[in-house]
């Protein structure tokens, strides 16, 4: 006779009188906010988990397909990578490094191979003019860098499907247009890429940013050859709010403890939302299940699961950490070095999401597109229903994020520390911007990969070499413990 599991049964508490020794150090205490539903340490480990009994699922066959991926150290890529390699499928993931902790998951998942590499080629310095060194973040043609063709060849090798997101290292318009052509030539069944809108082609009013703008001429130009497609766009990833002095989604955190948030959206116009780590894969993955029957022909699809003004965004996301966030509209600020691509794509949003408009209902749709805007959060729930919104993120994964990147306001609250508490985590996140404004250099790597590793045909002598003066090219020197992995917007 089957066991029988009464779920209706309470647990049982621990008799007050038994205590546990804390054996922990410190800096390895664990604060309230661990204990969540994403937890190692939660009898449910799962919001979407039951303790109620459940029938075996049917057997299903394994995925036969290869997905080739790029920039798979990027929040798309790596939370696509981790669901589909999980029901079988097996992948073929660009990366331009092996540093961090997301490209060590993806290097050593033994359902991926990774080629390490630049999607972009560069001169030597003694070819480049006055061997001086060049900005591979600069938006359009650049003088000395070229394009990888012989990596993203042997990225599609074998490849039925791809999932691409492509950044700004290099010129983006001309990388998307090679992996498209080596997508076609390899006889792609399925392109997934991940699109955003050119404003300007909306209304000729609105400025293009020029980041998005070059993956919109990407997205036509796939169109024009005829792969069979999708087209996916990402709201404002949840993840994006840090105390780091990161650009236009840092929480400030102020003496008494609250945080504040400045950015040029007007305050009460809709803006769409989605937990990038948590939901693209999950929805990606769908996609490719549901096939070109359903999704081809160039589809558009927009990727948000809430639609929030920036007061509710604030609203909700003090709602989950039980801190107050205040909303200020106000021009970006920059405090440290951030890539050059990017500066100027900070620059045209603060041109788009004028300032001086006093209306709402006149601010641009973050999408370009006003009916693909309508379309949220309907579209992205057809395709996944259990995503993780802005005030769950709030409550269970910033504060942990936040302990990674060396921040103890959580800790403190757990203690019952007031003022003083307050006042030395402020003057650390001071401290921390000084830091990244100051820090070069790269983390170090890790070796021991279970996963199948290509180099991307760099010669590993000369990247040596170069590995100083690429740090200065990008830019890169916001690097803190838990986003030195992260690629800019990717």
């Amino acid at each position: 006779m089957p066991a029988e599991i009464l779920s209706e049964l309470p647990l049982r508490p621990a008799p007050r009188d038994i205590k546990i020794p804390n054996t922990m150090h410190n800096e390895e205490r664990r604060h309230k906010h661990s204990r969540s539903s994403y937890s190692e340490l939660s009898p449910l480990m799962s919001r979407n988990n039951s303790l109620t009994w459940r029938p075996a699922k049917r057997s299903m066959p394994t995925p036969d397909k290869t997905i080739a991926v790029i920039n798979a150290a990027g929040r798309q890529a790596a939370s696509f990578i981790r669901v589909a390699t999980a029901v079988g499928f097996h992948v073929r993931a660009q990366m331009r490094n092996l540093e961090g902790v997301v490209a060590t998951e993806v290097s050593t998942n033994p359902n991926v191979t990774v080629l390490q590499g630049e999607l972009y080629t560069k001169e030597t310095p003694a070819e480049s003019e006055k061997g001086q060194c060049v900005d591979v973040t600069k938006n359009g043609p650049i003088s000395g860098i070229g394009v990888n063709h012989a990596l993203i060849s042997e990225l599609f090798r074998g490849a039925q499907l791809a999932f691409i997101n492509t950044t700004f290292y290099g010129d983006e318009e001309s990388i998307g247009v090679a992996l498209a052509d080596a997508a076609k030539k390899a006889g792609v069944l399925h392109y997934v890429y991940s699109s955003m809108p050119d404003h300007h082609a909306y209304n000729k009013d609105w400025p293009s940013l020029p980041l998005w703008a070059s993956k919109h001429r990407v997205e036509d130009y796939v169109k024009e050859i005829g792969i069979p497609a999708t087209f996916v766009y990402t709201g404002i990833y949840n993840n994006n709010f840090t105390s780091l002095p990161y650009p236009l989604f840092c929480t400030d955190l102020q003496p008494d403890g609250s945080w504040i948030w400045q950015a040029p959206f007007h305050p009460n116009a809709k803006l769409p939302w989605l937990d990038a780590e948590h939901d693209v894969g999950p929805a990606i993955l769908q996609i490719f299940k549901d096939g070109v029957k359903k999704w081809g022909g160039g589809k558009r699809i927009a990727l948000a699961y809430e639609m929030l003004t920036p007061l509710e965004a604030c609203e909700v996301f003090s709602r989950g950490v039980g801190r107050p966030i205040r909303y200020v509209r106000g021009p970006i600020e920059v405090k440290v070095k951030i890539p050059e691509g990017y500066r100027i794509q900070l620059e045209a949003l603060e041109e788009l999401f004028n300032l001086h408009n006093e209306d709402p209902e006149k601010q641009p749709p973050y999408f370009g597109d006003i009916e693909l805007e309508r379309s949220c959060p309907r579209a992205a729930l057809e395709l996944w229903e259990g995503p993780r919104g802005l005030e769950e993120y709030a409550r269970e994964v910033f504060p942990l994020e936040e302990q990674a990147n060396g921040l103890t306001w959580m800790i403190e609250e757990d203690d019952g520390g007031g003022g003083n508490n307050i006042d030395n985590n402020h003057n650390n996140h001071h401290q921390q911007e000084e830091h990244y404004q100051h820090q070069n250099g790269h983390q170090n790597g890790h070796n021991g990969m279970n996963g199948h590793i290509v180099n991307g045909g760099v010669d590993s002598e000369s990247e040596e070499e170069e590995e100083d003066s690429d740090s200065d090219d990008e830019g890169l020197v916001m690097r803190g413990n838990k986003r030195a992995d992260e690629e800019w917007l990717a």
